[in-house]
């Protein structure tokens, strides 16, 4: 199981604060009046804003907070973003993709750049990374070993390109087109989806030191700390007894 993704689940759990709530729910209503300003403010027609908005209920942001935002990016209300990826480099080699919503890209790589090399990371050229990456639908969920084996077989049942199972934690890989099909499949079987989001999943990990895994978490959520920044991926697999120790940090 790719330490990135436990990483993810360990961020969520520790966002569950007021603050961090509503640093989240502010980066989903400027993700949401992008996807709007693109697609259109139909949901059934809009497969972006399906997920995004699925997204936000995962996240217990509130109906009337989505509802503005669909009507802020429906008016042209608000400052004008644009969605903009980075390439990065971390400690020890690491890859990163950073998507990001900004008004400002100058502003923006700044922000990024100075973060990066307080870390000993570096921002990278277009191209340097992304071939390691492809954009999949990623559905997680916890499951004990008996749970997850059935888990496995409704996921494939429903057209999922591979599931991973790793001491209770389950992913399921599918196609972005597929992803709300899995989801719908593994909840009309009472399976509890704790996230269902499109991503940039590696193609090949780093297993980094305990050193270059502390090093790269503090990294990772400082860059999603950044208000421009809306999705952070990376390619680090992080030694388990890292990730326990970071999860105690609370």
């Amino acid at each position: 199981m790719a330490g990135h993704s436990k990483w993810k689940k360990i961020k969520h759990q520790k966002g569950a604060t007021d603050a961090k709530r509503g640093q989240l729910f502010t980066k989903l209503a400027r993700e949401i009046a992008v996807v709007v300003r693109e697609g259109g403010p139909n949901v059934d027609g809009n497969y972006r804003l399906r997920l995004v908005v699925q997204k936000a209920r995962d996240s217990n942001m509130p109906l009337d907070n989505i509802e503005r935002a669909i009507k802020r990016g429906a008016g042209g209300e608000g400052e004008v973003l644009e969605e903009v990826t980075y390439e990065c480099y971390g400690p020890g080699g690491v890859a990163l993709m950073l998507t990001t919503l900004t008004s400002n890209r100058k502003r923006t790589v700044g922000e990024i750049r100075a973060t990066l090399v307080r870390a000993g990371g570096s921002l990278g050229e277009a191209g340097c990374v992304a071939w390691n990456f492809e954009a999949k639908g990623v559905i997680t969920l916890e499951a004990d070993k008996e749970k997850a084996e059935e888990v496995a077989l409704l996921a494939i049942d429903a057209g999922a390109d591979d599931v991973k199972v790793d001491e209770g934690f389950v992913e399921v890989y599918t196609t972005g087109e597929n992803l709300e099909h899995a989801r719908k499949a593994l909840e009309d079987n009472g399976v509890k989806v704790d996230s269902a989001e499109l991503s940039m999943v590696p193609k090949t990990s780093v297993t980094v030191s305990a050193k270059e895994a502390e090093q790269t978490l503090r990294l990772l959520d400082a860059l999603e700390e950044l208000d421009d920044v809306s999705k952070v991926y990376s390619n680090a697999d992080f030694p388990d007894e890292v990730l326990e120790q970071y999860q105690r940090a609370g």
